[in-house]
């Protein structure tokens, strides 16, 4: 069994919760849209947003003509922003997430942070300390490619410099978990709180925190000069 020296992590969910509530009645009421309508139309244009097909602006304004709403620049520059600040707002880190980044790091082991996301999470990532604790931010929209597609995983190994039997991944959904085993890597399924129903996939093993995450790096990882 080859030693774990890289771990690759998801963001939301994983280390980063994020309470979304406020997106959904806050940027409907700024753009004068109902909020089902509005919410319709973001899910739609999702997958592009989190492979950089579209920015936020570009997909705000998007939703606007969608909808019927004259998308005004000044509008649209609104949208962003607020839709910006309230991903600072909401989102924080859970408390085992420093800490595990900061003793693996003393450790040797790399570190990469693995997520489907759009423009904004870097400088989330940035704001919240994790980018200063890991070796590479390897986000969909930047990449141009989502889990569980393989390019995005051959890209985080590539950026740190491993192969993928000496990685282990964490994710909190099964089926991206399915396709980092599918490269090879060791896969850890994340899921905080209770039992919610979400099926691992098989041959994943299932975590309820980083803490354990650690225990299993702490007998197949090895000591290497610390960063």
């Amino acid at each position: 069994m080859a030693c774990i020296r890289a771990c690759l992590l998801d963001a939301f969910d994983t280390i980063l919760d994020c309470d979304f509530t406020a997106f959904r009645s806050e940027l409907p009421a700024l753009a004068g849209l109902p909020a089902d309508a509005m919410i319709a139309e973001f899910g739609s244009i999702m997958p592009a947003l989190g492979t950089g097909r579209l920015s936020m602006a570009e997909g705000f304004r998007q939703i606007l003509t969608a909808c019927g709403v004259e998308p005004r620049p000044g509008l649209v520059c609104e949208l962003v922003e607020r839709g910006r600040g309230l991903l600072v707002a909401s989102a924080r880190l859970y408390d085992d997430v420093l800490p595990f980044l900061e003793t693996l790091r003393s450790r040797g082991i790399k570190i990469a942070i693995v997520s489907n996301c759009d423009e904004n999470m870097r400088d989330l990532l940035s704001g919240l300390g994790v980018a200063a604790l890991a070796d590479a931010l390897v986000l969909s929209c930047e990449v141009g490619a989502a889990k569980p597609a393989a390019k995005i995983y051959l890209e985080a190994l590539d950026r740190l410099g491993v192969t993928s039997d000496t990685a282990l991944f964490v994710d909190d959904n099964a089926a991206y978990c399915a396709g980092g085993a599918a490269l090879g890597i060791s896969t850890v399924q994340m899921m905080r709180g209770e039992i919610d129903g979400r099926a691992s996939t098989a041959g994943t093993t299932i975590v309820r925190s980083l803490t354990e995450v650690e225990a299993m790096l702490a007998w197949r990882s090895i000591s290497l000069p610390p960063r």
